[in-house]
This record gives structure tokens, sequence and C-alpha cells, in this order.
């Protein structure tokens, strides 16, 4: 592998609070650089729409993730496609991290590994992952156009997921275990005028179908029904990507989330993080607001 590069700040996740770590490393003078497993924007491409980010009344998620890559692109080298592994302290008092194509050299990290979509954990979701159910509308719903399809939640992203496949022309059924919804009152007003029948106070049991999903089976107060639909989306909220941070003996809360201070540093020396893996407001300007003062912090600390 040779000499490991060297780097003041690497970034790892180039999600909202990933980039904007990296451009407010690279103007406060920091040598930074960004990996990301995936590609840029994490889960900020899959909302349908965003319409709070000052300065746009109604963007896309992916549209607003690529205009900030664009703008960050000018100051940091974005490594996409590219997953640490590790991060390890090295004898010198700076840190090694490895990933699964190269190592690197740093003073200072900012983790920035967002969340993951929950799950349901029923009989049948993995079958038909893929073949009916999704995790995503925006990324999917294309497929299930005029077809009848379930949304799983009760949330702002439900709310939105379901208004989506409604505009797409999907008979839409959301599924909520309580008998409220935790959606902004604006969205579901929308629900409301879009039409979109709500199962209340009601889980599903089991996701049924032979090549792609046929049906779900819905308890509704211990009482079992069919519904008959072409597509589920599953939107019950997120799991932090907090492992590497565990392995590296940062603390986490009781839902593992990683814990910091104001300025965003963690327990551990050198080591900051951003964005959804911290929990609290998950939102993108909040993202991008704890991913310049994570950097900041790194800066005051190497001076």
């Amino acid at each position: 592998m040779g000499e490991s590069e060297r780097h003041d700040l690497v970034v790892v996740g180039a999600g909202p609070a990933g980039m904007t770590a990296g451009m407010y490393g690279v103007r406060s003078g920091l040598d930074t650089l960004i990996l990301e497993k995936g590609i840029s924007g994490g889960l900020s491409n899959e909302a349908p729409e965003i319409e709070n980010y000052p300065g746009f009344d109604r963007i896309g998620g992916m549209e607003l993730a690529s205009k900030i890559k664009e703008h960050v692109s000018r100051y940091v080298v974005i490594r996409e496609l590219e997953k640490v592994v590790a991060i390890e302290a090295s004898p010198e008092g700076d840190m090694v991290v490895t990933s699964d194509k190269d190592s690197y050299r740093t003073k200072a990290v900012v983790l920035c590994t967002g969340t993951r979509h929950r799950r349901l954990g029923v009989k049948g979701e993995d079958a038909f992952l893929g073949k009916g159910v999704s995790y995503c509308a925006t990324c999917d719903g294309f497929f299930f156009k005029n077809k009848p399809v379930a949304v799983v939640g009760g949330g702002d992203s439900a709310a939105r997921e379901a208004l989506y496949l409604r505009k797409l022309g999907c008979m839409v059924t959301l599924i909520h275990r309580r008998d409220k919804l935790r959606a902004e009152p604006y969205l579901q007003q929308k629900l409301e005028e879009a039409g979109i029948s709500i199962r209340w106070n009601s889980i599903i049991k089991e996701i049924r179908g032979d090549k792609v999903l046929r049906s779900v089976i819905i308890d509704t107060g211990g009482v079992e029904s069919e519904l008959a639909i072409a597509g589920l989306f599953v939107s019950i909220g997120e799991e932090p990507n907090s492992e590497l941070a565990k392995e590296m003996g940062v603390s986490l809360d009781p839902h593992g989330y990683i814990i910091t201070d104001r300025s965003q540093r963690t327990n551990l020396k050198g080591v900051y993080a951003a964005g959804d893996v911290t929990g609290g407001v998950r939102q993108v300007v909040v993202a991008c607001a704890e991913g310049a003062i994570a950097a900041l912090s790194a800066y005051n600390d190497l001076l």
C-alpha cells in the first residue's frame, strides 16, 4: 500500500454535514479529504421535496445534494465509493483511517456517517426487498405508477412519501400504529386534501406474494385483514450508522447516536461528529450547521 497519504482532517461521509465540514475545513486552512462509501448526499437524496431549506421555496433532495456537492467540490476532494473500515490511533499521535481502497494519516476526523432506514422485521420483508418492498419512494415510486401501494409510518417522511406516490397516480393507503400522526399539521392537511386513506392503530404482520409482492397482512387492534398492494414503502424512522464510532471507543447514547458537546467534539481527542449520526433535529439545515461547527472546532484544536 506504500506510504499513507497525510491530511490535517479526514471527513467520513459526504451527506450535507460531511460536505459542509469538508468545505469549512479547507477554508480554515486545513488539508482536508472527504471519504464516502456510496454517493454524495446521503439520505437527503431520497427526499421527494424539501420545503424548509432557506433560500429554496421547494427543491428535490437529490437536486439540493447535487448543488451542495458542486459547490463543495471547488474546495475539497470527495472520494466516493470508498468505505472507511477502521480508524485507529497511531504511535505518532495522529490517526490512521483505513478504507477498502487505501489508508490515510490524519490529525483529526469528523464522523458524518448518517443513518439507515429502520426495518419492519416481519416475515416476507427480506424476500420481497426490491420486488415490491422499498424504503425510498423517490427511488422506486415510478415503478408503481397508478398502482395500489401502502406507506408504513406516521412522521413527516411517511407523509411526504405518501403524497409523492399519490402525485404519481398511486392509490395510497397509509398504515400507522397509533391513532394520530406525528407529521406536521401542514402535511396532515395535505394528506386529507389528497384523499389518502389511513389505517389507524395498525401494524403489518406479514408481507406476501409469489415472485413479487401481492399483499400485506394488517393487524388492527387484534383483527387481521389482507390488503392487496403492488408496493410497500417503509418509512418508520432511521438508525444511526455508528458502528465505526463504537469500535473506536466513541461514546454513544442508549439509542446508538454519537454524543457530542456544543462544539461537536466527542469524548476522544481529535474526533468530532456531525449530522444525523448525532441524533437530535434531523434536518439538512442542522446537519450543515453541525458540519461547519465540527470543522471549525477541529481547526481551533489544531492551532
